[in-house]
């Protein structure tokens, strides 16, 4: 019997990015699981799991009645009032669909107007940046279902081995190029297989509302690059400080309300560690 049966029906939009590839490799093996993706991929094109969708284009409608999800999973990326759209789309088929919930990836960004202290669930959003804004705008719209309608989980930076951000590292480190760094920034972080671990959970625990899945704890901005560089043994850092503030600023979301067992939490330190697996090192000598 395909272990898979009777398995909740599972789809992933922006399946083929870093976080949301991540997820879907974690769920694969549990549920009955398919993505989008944009980026072409001959991997991607020969699955016939996943799906080609140009957010600014084509209709989501036609995947969903495709798929019939029960978990629709939102890692969309591109033109924000495409992404408007398609999650007003999303919200109407999950209220119409007897047994269906979103669960929306949103950002600390949603609270980068504010900066005197790290941001809780049930904090009131408030943001300067225009990607802060979006996300709220998303966050609103999805917040208007019946709270057993949706998940929304509000990320940090996101790190791992082959992250985009431990990548430009790399690179700085290889090219002799600068890394900006924010030395007065204060923040929380998490890494992608910590998040897809966190993400699969609160599926098997039918849990619903608002989550901050971050790290339990806070660190300036220079001080965790400075450190995983360390650890990686990268040279040739050029590390550019970039002072937005005179003092310290948060930008730093911490889970309070809505705690995950003990077990799907995670440290700084964890993540540093999980982020500088010593194969990388031994494979950058």
């Amino acid at each position: 019997m395909n272990p898979k049966t009777h398995k909740k029906r599972i789809l992933i939009l922006g399946a083929s990015g870093f976080i949301g590839n991540t997820i879907y490799k974690e769920l694969l093996p549990y549920f009955d699981t398919y993505g989008t993706y944009h980026t072409s991929s001959s991997a991607f094109e020969e699955n016939q799991v996943m799906f080609p969708f140009d957010v600014e284009k084509e209709d989501i409608n036609v995947i969903l009645e495709k798929v019939q999800p029960s978990i629709i999973i939102s890692s969309l990326r591109g033109d924000y009032n495409s992404q408007i759209k398609v999650h007003q789309e999303i919200a109407n088929y999950t209220l119409a669909a007897l047994n269906c919930k979103i669960i929306y990836l949103s950002t600390v960004n949603v609270f980068d107007g504010k900066g005197t202290f790290p941001s809780y669930e049930n904090d009131s959003v408030l943001a300067e940046s225009n990607y802060g804004k979006f996300k709220i705008s998303i966050e609103k719209l999805i917040s208007n279902l019946p709270v057993s309608k949706f998940i929304i989980a509000r990320l940090p930076i996101v790190l791992g081995v082959n992250s985009p951000r431990i990548n430009l590292l790399k690179e700085a480190s290889k090219n002799n190029t600068e890394f900006e760094v924010y030395p007065n920034l204060i923040i929380s972080v998490t890494t992608a297989n910590k998040l897809a671990q966190q993400i699969h959970y609160i599926i098997n625990q039918n849990l619903e509302g608002i989550f901050h899945l971050t790290s339990n704890d806070i660190i300036h901005h220079f001080d965790l690059f400075e450190e995983i560089s360390d650890k990686l043994e990268l040279e040739h850092i050029v590390f550019k400080h970039n002072y937005t503030s005179n003092k310290d600023r948060y930008l730093a979301i911490l889970p309070k309300h809505n705690l995950l067992t003990d077990n799907y939490q995670i440290s700084i330190q964890q993540v540093i560690e999980d982020s500088v697996l010593k194969e990388e090192i031994d494979s950058l000598k």
